[in-house]
């Protein structure tokens, strides 16, 4: 099954956002509001990287869990999509293929 192109769009452009690095943020995010967080109501998936130092392999279980993820995880540190890149490229595809 080929993935539309607009699921392929959507993955480059995850897969180049991943590239680009932190994009800075406003002080005014820390004062706003989530009135309805999207994983709640939509299909969520979540690469957990066993090796991270930065963000505790069980905090992220436990955050994928609460979100109702599909999980995968994999042995990789915070930049996974680095050490890791076919199963991130593997994550990207079954979710879009998930969607269509």
């Amino acid at each position: 099954m080929a993935i539309p192109s607009s699921a392929s769009t959507k993955a480059i452009c995850v897969s180049s956002r991943l590239t680009m690095g932190p994009i800075p943020w406003g002080v005014a995010a820390l004062s706003g509001a989530v009135t309805e967080p999207a994983w709640r109501a939509k299909p969520s998936w979540y690469l957990v990287a066993t090796d991270d130092r930065m963000i505790p392999p069980a905090a992220q279980r436990l955050m994928s869990k609460r979100a109702g993820a599909s999980v995968v995880e994999v042995k990789g540190s915070h930049a996974v999509y680095v050490s890791q890149p076919q199963a991130v490229a593997e994550l990207i595809r079954k979710a879009a293929k998930s969607l269509w």
